[in-house]
């Protein structure tokens, strides 16, 4: 089971940049998609990002695509969240997850296919 923590939440000034962390003590570098994926309050859990670990190919969120960067470093073991000209909206709990693709040589940024998930770390972002 692949277990992920999150980590560089925190509270920033609309406009600015935050980069969260999911530290993959058991990183699946072969099989695997490692996904972003947001919550916000009275909301369903929505994509972010994805990234298929064999061969870096990521996946975005339309929406998102252009001030969100997704990244993995495979000697560290993390993969990264950039968020970059953040907006009040973007407020919400970030999730890491992992999800088995087998055969399936790309990701699906739907919720459904991540079947391990992190505790979350918190954005909030001001006006």
């Amino acid at each position: 089971q692949v277990q992920l923590q999150e980590s560089g939440g925190g509270s920033v000034q609309a406009g600015g940049s935050l980069r969260l962390s999911c530290a993959v003590p058991r990183y699946p570098y072969s099989d695997y998609c490692l996904g972003w994926f947001r919550q916000a309050p009275g909301k369903e859990r929505e994509g972010v990002a994805a990234v298929y670990t064999a061969t870096g190919i990521t996946y975005y969120a339309d929406p998102l695509r252009g001030r969100f960067t997704i990244s993995q470093d495979k000697a560290k073991k993390t993969l990264y969240l950039q968020m970059n000209s953040l907006k009040p909206e973007d407020t919400a709990m970030y999730y890491c997850a992992a999800s088995f693709r087998g055969g399936d040589t790309y990701c699906l940024l739907t919720r459904e296919t991540f079947g391990n998930w992190g505790q979350g770390t918190q954005v909030t972002v001001s006006s």
